[in-house]
């Protein structure tokens, strides 16, 4: 699985990181970003938690 963020809709909300801190993490401007490119096992049903509750909608899982 991989996952991204739309930095151009993203609001800095930061449910990502509070559900998936291993994954996402909010950079100086306070914009989430993903740190990692292929998502582990581990962590995959944490980060289809962050695309649904992601108030703008802006992480994309592929």
């Amino acid at each position: 699985m991989k996952v991204s963020v739309d930095d151009d809709v993203c609001g800095g909300h930061g449910v990502c990181v509070m559900l998936c801190p291993e994954v996402f993490v909010l950079e100086d401007a306070g914009y989430a970003r993903a740190v990692v490119e292929e998502v582990p096992a581990e962590h995959e049903a944490a980060v289809r938690e962050a695309e649904i509750r992601c108030p703008t909608r802006a992480i994309r899982v592929q």
